[in-house]
C-alpha cells in the first residue's frame, strides 16, 4: 500500500510540475506575442487565479502515468499521455466550458497546434521528472 501511495504522490507531483512548466510556456508565448503573431488569441495574464487550476489539473492528469504497460522512453510516454488532456481541452473545455468553438477555433485556426504543443510540454516534463529525478530521491 505504501508503494502505491508513493507512486501516486510522485505522479501527482510530476503532473503539477508539468502543469507549471506548461503554464509558463503558454504565458511566455502570449507575452512574447508568438501566439498573436500567427492569429491565435491565447495570451493569458500570469495571475494566481489562472495558474492555480492549471497546476492542479496538471497534477490530476499526472495520474495517467499510473497506467500499466506503458514502457516507452520518457519522451514518447509523455507525448502519448499528453493526448488525454489535449483531447479534453479541444473537444470539451473549448467548446462547452469556454464557448470558443470546437477545438478552440474561435481563438484562431492554429489553436489546436498550440494546444498539442503546450500539452506535449506537460507530458514530457512530467515523464522526465518521474524517470530521472524522483526515482533518484527517496521521500
Amino acid at each position: 500500500m505504501k508503494s502505491i501511495t508513493r507512486k501516486l504522490t510522485r505522479f501527482f507531483a510530476a503532473g503539477c510540475l508539468g502543469g507549471l512548466i506548461n503554464s509558463l510556456a503558454v504565458w511566455l508565448f502570449g507575452l512574447l506575442g508568438i501566439t498573436t503573431s500567427v492569429g491565435v488569441s491565447i495570451a493569458p495574464q500570469f495571475t494566481p487565479s489562472w495558474l492555480y487550476p492549471r497546476i492542479v489539473w496538471g497534477g490530476l492528469w499526472g495520474f495517467l502515468f499510473f497506467l500499466p504497460g506503458l514502457t516507452y522512453k520518457p519522451f514518447f510516454k509523455g507525448l502519448l499521455l499528453s493526448i488525454g488532456p489535449t483531447l479534453v481541452q479541444l473537444f470539451i473545455v473549448f467548446p462547452l466550458k469556454a464557448q470558443k468553438g470546437m477545438m478552440g477555433l474561435d481563438l484562431g485556426s492554429l489553436t489546436p497546434v498550440f494546444v498539442i504543443l503546450f500539452n506535449a510540454i506537460w507530458g514530457i516534463v512530467a515523464a522526465y521528472w518521474i524517470n530521472y529525478v524522483s526515482d533518484r530521491r527517496r521521500f
